[in-house]
């Protein structure tokens, strides 16, 4: 038998791909995944970083095993999908109370039809698509439509302000803005003067309230490509390399400027890939909801990406989801794997409190008994006498009422949670497990699935590898990552990049963790976050925050201050209701109002107890501080002085960015008065 030399191969394989797939007319050549393709899906390169939006990158390939998969391009991984699941409904979502469903096959078509109108629009390659909206379908098709079509894909927080979407569209050279609703589109009209760069405005929902040269609804946006020749769109789908720029991430800039991650074909598929792998046995029997920002790679990878690496099943919430609703898509949809910010667990948490209290006697002790073999059960691993009896009562009912009965795996991430709320949902048997990892890693470094240690952020996923810079004696060192979901570079900025990699190509992300004797990663504080006090001790905010809160349920926020002070400080808001529009009110949470009634305090609201400085509630947090503050290791990491705020923190406030992470720097300056009067105070008396 005569051997075929790689080239005939190669040449074999186009013929066969041209055969069994003619409708796509995609040259086989960015197609065919086998090893011999491997040369032409990368483009010449001899770094591992790049700045530049039009620049490849070398890859970190691993010579065997793990990390040395043949990379891909998000067209490939979406045609590998389409090939498997066609028919298999892709997304789910609602429209004037109707269920709109579409499969892989009309998924990948309606991607194909926005490329086509984004190259009818001018997209110029390696310009961004600005995406400004809440979670849809058409966010999704835009998305990767512009990929398709050689730009880049940038979310927009739907909460920035003009001058901040003016910001993100600048920097990626925008050449299409793709906006929700006229809220949105009003932020853009008021900056798109200063755009250069803008060709067109699509308002995905809703219809438009005037008309302006450039500015299309949706439909008419879909049908501007029409005719555009598929051998058009294929030569670009064809010139795409898996090491090149597909997508920008941009930081929330609590720090500073925006930066925008520059994401490769190859970090998001093999991250989606390898990633899909850990959590998922059965694919397309996979179901989610998209709820959280698509802006944050957190959402935007495990949404988009790892669903399309399971060829799974994405329902839509609703865009009030944070306000209330989320539980009723949850119930709806019934996902086997979800993915919760800490906020969202802490406010599950909450009212699943609020309702405990209004239970009978009986029932609570029901409740009491049953959580305690949940909480024995996972902190063992062994079952429990009366585990099967406890599962029957409470657990089912519970994981069912939240609509969580078929999810197999229940994440959290993207912010530090504590191990009051992880033990809560332990003791419900709905284990939390922690992921750890950073925009510049695409998404995950470490995972928690097959096994899991409370308050660990897991082990790295396979294919990565984790050091730790300067350990100190504890073994607490810089956490540094390695492994092909590591970025390519911030846009633009070459400083900033070569202070996030190494010489060696290593992402140093700026957080303290250390390691148990079986690998497990545990978070022990950020470098940038880390309080040096004035007598130059290093305290971490987060443990002494976590502390306190668990000591005193009925606080909502709390945050540490002393960077370069004599002594520790704390901000306090306490729990309070929230209203439609996700604002904080001066109501009191059924929590902190079964406290008040236990003490025998009248107030109602959060006002009344700042304003009568209330002994009770004042003595209980003392009483924590206290409690806190005998653990501490030094007298330098004792609190000594803290106030209540009279409004908790926010989203629209500016507090907490958009997954619900506290945003210091901007906390700091918001407060400075009432921080300048507890050290004034404190500097008089002495």
């Amino acid at each position: 038998m005569t051997r075929l030399s790689e080239r005939e191969a190669c040449c074999a394989l186009q013929c066969l791909w041209n055969l069994t797939f003619p409708s796509w007319r995609v040259n086989p050549s960015a197609t065919v995944l086998t090893k011999t393709s491997l040369a032409t899906t990368l483009a010449p390169a001899d770094q591992l970083w790049s700045t530049r939006r039009d620049k490849a990158v070398r890859l970190r390939m691993e010579g065997s095993g793990p990390g040395s998969e043949t990379p891909i391009t998000i067209h490939q991984l979406f045609l590998e999908t389409v090939e498997k699941c066609e028919d298999h409904p892709a997304l789910i979502s609602k429209e004037n109370g109707q269920v709109v469903t579409l499969t892989w096959r009309q998924y990948y078509e309606q991607c194909r039809a926005a490329a086509k109108s984004f190259l009818k629009l001018g997209l110029k390659r390696y310009h961004g698509v600005g995406i400004l909206g809440f979670n849809s379908p058409e966010w999704f098709i835009a998305d990767i439509g512009c990929i398709l079509a050689g730009g880049l894909g940038a979310g927009i927080y739907t909460t920035n302000s003009p001058e901040a979407c003016q910001y993100v569209a600048a920097n990626c050279e925008a050449n299409v803005l793709v906006v929700e609703n006229q809220k949105q589109l009003q932020k853009i009209l008021q900056v798109k003067d200063q755009l250069p760069h803008l060709k067109a405005i699509v308002q995905y929902k809703g219809e438009l309230q005037q008309k302006a040269p450039n500015l299309y609804t949706w439909a008419e946006f879909m049908r501007l490509g029409e005719d555009v020749p598929n051998e058009q769109l294929d030569a670009v789908i064809s010139s795409l390399r898996a090491n090149e720029c597909c997508t920008l991430i941009y930081t929330s800039g609590t720090t500073g400027t925006p930066k925008g991650v520059m994401l490769s074909h190859d970090n998001m598929t093999w991250t989606a890939t390898t990633a899909a792998k850990l959590v998922s046995k059965s694919g397309d029997e996979e179901v989610l909801v998209s709820y959280l920002p698509l802006s944050h790679v957190a959402a935007q990878m495990i949404d988009i990406w790892v669903c399309m690496s399971l060829g799974g099943t994405t329902y839509f919430a609703d865009p009030d989801a944070l306000k209330g609703t989320l539980a009723n898509t949850l119930k709806e949809a019934r996902p086997t794997f979800f993915m919760g910010v800490p906020r969202v667990w802490e406010k599950m948490q909450e009212k699943m409190k609020a309702m405990g209290a209004k239970a009978s006697p009986m029932r609570k002790r029901v409740a009491d008994w049953a959580k305690s073999i949940g909480l024995q059960y996972n902190y063992s691993n062994l079952v429990p006498w009366g585990f099967m009896l406890a599962n029957n009562l409470v657990f089912k009912k519970v994981r069912a009422a939240l609509g969580l009965d078929r999810c197999k795996l229940c994440f959290t991430g993207a912010a530090p949670i504590t191990k009051d709320t992880l033990e809560y949902f332990m003791s419900l048997n709905i284990p939390v497990m922690e992921l750890y990892g950073m925009s510049e890693s695409s998404g995950p470094h470490t995972v928690s699935i097959d096994e899991y240690r409370i308050t660990s952020c897991g082990k790295v996923m396979p294919g990565c590898k984790t050091k730790l810079e300067n350990p100190d004696a504890d073994g607490n060192g810089e956490i540094c990552f390695w492994g092909r979901h590591v970025f390519m570079g911030y846009l633009n900025m070459p400083d900033k990049t070569t202070e996030a990699l190494d010489e060696d190509g290593w992402l140093h992300s700026g957080d303290l963790g250390r390691h148990d004797e079986n690998d497990f990663l545990y978070i022990t504080g950020r470098i940038k976050e880390l309080i040096i006090t004035a007598g130059g001790e290093n305290i971490p905010p987060v443990p002494i925050e976590d502390a306190l809160k668990a000591e005193v349920p009925f606080l909502s926020n709390t945050m540490l201050l002393g960077d370069k002070l004599k002594f520790l400080s704390m901000l306090l808001t306490l729990k309070c209701v929230v209203d439609d529009n996700g604002d904080p009110t001066d109501e009191l949470t059924a929590e902190a109002l079964e406290f008040c009634r236990q003490n025998g305090i009248a107030a109602t609201k959060v006002s009344e107890i700042v304003a009568n400085k209330e002994p009770a509630v004042y003595k209980a947090i003392q009483e924590g501080i206290e409690r806190v503050n005998a653990r501490s290791t030094s007298n330098a990491q004792k609190v000594q002085k803290w106030v209540i705020l009279e409004r908790d923190f926010s989203i629209t406030g500016g507090e907490l960015g958009p997954t619900m992470k506290l945003r210091r720097p901007i906390v700091v300056k918001m407060y400075q008065d009432r921080i300048d009067e507890i050290y004034a105070a404190a500097a008089a008396k002495q």
